[in-house]
């Protein structure tokens, strides 16, 4: 029993640690936030966590016996009929409760309105220089013989960092979409990028998911900030291959 219960507390102390010691990590360092793990990566390390506890009480005959000892008991003893339907019960009820939480319907407004396209800033400061938003323009635009070029090195930039969430047809269904609250950006919706002006998508992907105003709440955007893992020249490239690949144009100042 006691091996069993030590694989149990060390399943369940790791699992707190992912769903809310990483958060916990995350908002001390940027305050104001609550980064979660994404549903479907937490599938993956709960398995894993619980792949890897399991292998490390049983390395051995006489460890594995002792874990699998009062499952046996349970299970295999004729006396204790009534404790393994109890049980049966237990692990039935908590599948069906799992299964049920997933896949029921939500009914609730949100907290308060949360804009898809918050304002923008007048003006921000990335990579350690302010950037004036209300002019600013994306200086690959204009590079007619290089245009095919840069629309490449986007890409580059695009696949090796974007497309796990936002797809590898820009629709916004990576591997880990169904995991975020709100869904990733779908960029071939002509709700999204062709309604709104280059500078927005610069500000939106240096500054990620803490650099959403008040009104971007309550649903916090799980991106990262960008900046800190790519250049100016990178994102600029890749918001011109956003705009070349969906065939939409950006919006011009008026």
């Amino acid at each position: 029993m006691r091996k069993l219960i030590q694989a149990v507390v060390l399943i369940l102390v790791f699992y707190l640690i992912l769903k809310i010691g990483i958060p916990a990590l995350g908002s001390f360092m940027h305050h104001g936030t609550w980064p979660v793990v994404p549903t479907n990566l937490m599938r993956i390390y709960v398995f894993f966590i619980i792949t890897g506890v399991l292998l490390y009480l049983t390395f051995n005959e006489e460890s594995a016996k002792e874990l699998g000892k009062p499952i046996k008991e349970i299970y295999g003893s004729p006396e204790k009929g009534g404790l393994r339907m109890i049980v049966i019960a237990v692990i039935a009820l908590f599948g069906g409760y799992v299964t049920y939480q997933n896949v029921k319907p939500s009914f609730e407004a949100p907290v308060e309105l949360r804009s898809i396209h918050p304002a923008p800033p007048s003006s921000v400061e990335m990579w350690g220089k302010p950037y004036n938003l209300l002019t600013l323009t994306n200086p690959f635009r204009e590079d007619k013989a290089n245009f095919e070029k840069n629309v490449r090195e986007g890409g580059i930039v695009y696949f090796k960092n974007c497309f796990y969430c936002h797809g590898d047809k820009l629709d916004g269904k990576g591997h880990y979409y169904s995991g975020l609250s709100p869904l990733p950006a779908n960029f071939v919706d002509v709700g999204t990028i062709a309604q709104l002006q280059e500078s927005f998508l610069f500000w939106r992907i240096g500054t990620g998911g803490p650099g959403l105003p008040k009104e971007g709440a309550p649903w916090r955007s799980a991106m990262p900030i960008w900046q800190h893992f790519l250049s100016e020249e990178e994102i600029w490239k890749a918001i011109l291959f956003l705009y070349d690949y969906t065939g939409h144009s950006p919006r011009t100042f008026g």
